[in-house]
């Protein structure tokens, strides 16, 4: 780490600690990821992480989202977790055909974070390290008119944002119809410019390509030209994270 890192990762703590929080549970990755996401500003850094910190003890009082907590999401079976890509990230897929807009929105948020939280956690060997990414497939094939849910992908991409920072590593859009890019260049407008930079439209043969290469095709389901077989994420047992 360079010096003006570990000179940065200090201030920040000092900062946190003033505002009469405790980093004591979070080790420099974790704190090097708001860093990041706030191009190295500690002030900006430490007010992220406060509201980090304040966010997940009052949305996540009990520290994971269980699944009794959003049945109606998980009974659409639109979202499945995959075997890691090749450079160690945990890949999530979701089958937009399969989701419709919530009326319990609350619930999809809930949704959001327990998704989030396990697709994390299955790539975390023993004790979470702070640096763990995950890549995620948004499929729209086959979607209508009545899955297009502009405002469930804005509070997807909120969150990843705010909540979970530099957890992102690449988000891959497939079989996007044509009737659905008005609505992302929408959806565009409201992420941050270093989170778009991250998705990438898959729409000919080589880009494909491209996709399966960087995942792997152990990470890449059957469906898109890979050797791995779809789980819902609601089937896949992850250990719970130590630290």
């Amino acid at each position: 780490m360079e010096k003006s890192q570990e000179l940065s990762l200090t201030q920040m703590r000092k900062s946190i600690e003033k505002l009469g929080f405790s980093t004591e549970r979070y080790g420099d990755s974790t704190l090097m990821r708001f860093l990041i996401a706030r191009s190295m500003d500690t002030e900006k850094a430490t007010k992220m992480f406060v509201q980090w910190l304040k966010w997940r003890s009052s949305f996540v009082p009990n520290g994971f989202i269980s699944e009794s907590e959003v049945p109606d999401q998980l009974e659409a079976k639109k979202t499945f977790l995959q075997a890691s890509s090749k450079t160690g990230y945990a890949v999530i897929v979701v089958k937009a055909c399969n989701h419709f807009p919530p009326k319990d929105h609350l619930q999809f948020k809930k949704f959001v974070v327990y998704l989030l939280d396990k697709t994390i956690a299955s790539s975390v060997k023993g004790r979470e390290m702070g640096t763990e990414k995950l890549i995620a497939i948004l499929d729209f094939q086959n979607i209508t008119y009545k899955n297009v849910d502009a405002r469930g992908l804005i509070t997807g991409f909120q969150f990843l944002q705010a909540y979970f920072p530099e957890r992102l590593a690449k988000c891959y859009l497939l079989h996007m119809p044509g009737f659905f890019v008005s609505v992302w260049r929408m959806v565009s407008r409201f992420i941050e410019k270093a989170t778009l930079e991250k998705v990438l439209i898959v729409t000919n043969e080589e880009e494909k390509k491209s996709f399966i290469e960087e995942i792997g095709e152990d990470g890449v389901p059957i469906e898109y030209g890979g050797k791995a077989k779809l789980t819902l994420i609601q089937d896949v047992e992850v250990p719970p994270l130590e630290g």
